[in-house]
């Protein structure tokens, strides 16, 4: 019904390298919950792969193409704020690219996901002597530092697992909000990366 014109009002918005790394992330961060460290070759190894992609994609926002910057889409929280407010009842201006909650929640799963990574790490290398960060973190072995110090880092690290979690229910509800608000499949538009114009 109508695919030509359709075809014709769709603008691309989301370049490859922020769709494949938007799903691959989804499967990677299913990895490391799920398995829970069992067992814990895989549970680091998406963790590690998870940092790499933050990282990759940390770059891509400072280099990458118009809308996947940044400072295309970050926003003053004043923005956030307005927009969020808008949106329930129906007036929240629509954005091709991330709304300003969009933008906001981009920051916190990104800054969630590097401390979530860090905390692992360092959980790992002090428990096990194991990981990147061992030769700076497990020093100490049998003395009175290691044990409060692996206590820390499980505690942080389960802090910031559950921090994720909320992080995701609120995106997800977010997306879905948005996408009935706006009257789009945001969902779709991650994956084949176009938007409608109007």
């Amino acid at each position: 019904m109508g695919s030509h014109h359709d075809a014709g009002s769709m603008t691309p918005v989301w370049d490859l390298f922020v769709r494949a790394f938007h799903w691959i992330l989804v499967v990677a961060f299913a990895v490391a919950y799920f398995s829970e460290g069992e067992p814990m070759w895989l549970h680091a190894w998406a963790g590690y792969f998870i940092g790499a992609l933050v990282v990759a994609r940390v770059v891509w926002g400072l280099i990458g193409p118009a809308t996947a910057r940044f400072s295309h889409f970050v926003t003053h929280p004043r923005e956030v704020v307005a927009y969020l407010k808008a949106l329930p009842r129906g007036r929240a201006k629509r954005h091709l690219g991330h709304s300003p909650a969009g933008g906001a929640m981009t920051i916190a799963l990104l800054v969630g996901l590097l401390l979530t990574v860090g905390s692992g790490m360092a959980m790992l290398a002090l428990e096990s002597a194991k990981g990147p960060l061992a030769p700076y973190l497990a020093g100490v072995e049998g003395g009175i530092w290691i044990w409060p110090w692996v206590d820390v880092a499980y505690g942080l690290h389960e802090a910031c697992v559950s921090l994720m979690s909320m992080l995701i229910i609120v995106h997800l509800a977010g997306v879905a909000l948005a996408s009935f608000m706006h009257r789009e499949n945001l969902v779709a538009a991650m994956w084949h990366g176009r938007k409608r114009v109007q």
